[in-house]
């Protein structure tokens, strides 16, 4: 089980830590807001996680803005804001895009790669739900749950 968030914007909330809890892995798809958080999660699994565009103070520079790694047999990139996609998923041979910035969670398949935005887990944004996800991965199968607070 792979938990995936976005957008927390310096805000870790107990509930999401508690869900957290038991992932193999976190994916966190930008805006962290802060070193603590990313010492956080990194206390909780093994983490991957880009620079979103609130990530700019010095702390922030050594994080990537693009991050293209496995998890089992799915390969996944990530980026902050999916507008700002600059390869070809499925020429890529790609399984998954995440991207965080919305703060609205989707999940759609476009040239047979899945596009997942957890939602936001940060300070409430307008009328934009409080959400993150969970990918469960079985082989070359891929489930997701969205969570919602």
């Amino acid at each position: 089980m792979v938990g995936v968030i976005s957008d927390t914007h310096g805000l870790l909330r107990p509930e999401v830590h508690d869900c957290l809890q038991g992932c193999q892995h976190i994916i966190h798809a930008g805006d962290s807001g802060s070193p603590e958080i990313i010492a956080e999660l990194e206390s909780i699994a093994p983490l991957n996680i880009i620079r979103g565009n609130v990530d700019k103070a010095d702390w922030a520079k050594k994080i990537p803005a693009t991050d293209f790694f496995q998890i089992d047999k799915t390969t996944i990139y990530c980026l902050h804001n999916l507008q700002n996609l600059d390869l070809d998923p499925k020429a890529a041979e790609l399984d998954l895009v995440i991207s965080g910035h919305t703060h609205q969670p989707a999940l759609f398949e476009e040239d047979g790669v899945s596009f997942l935005n957890p939602g936001s887990i940060g300070p409430r944004r307008f009328s934009c739900p409080i959400s993150m996800a969970k990918i469960y991965l079985n082989g070359e199968q891929l489930n997701v749950e969205f969570i919602s607070f």
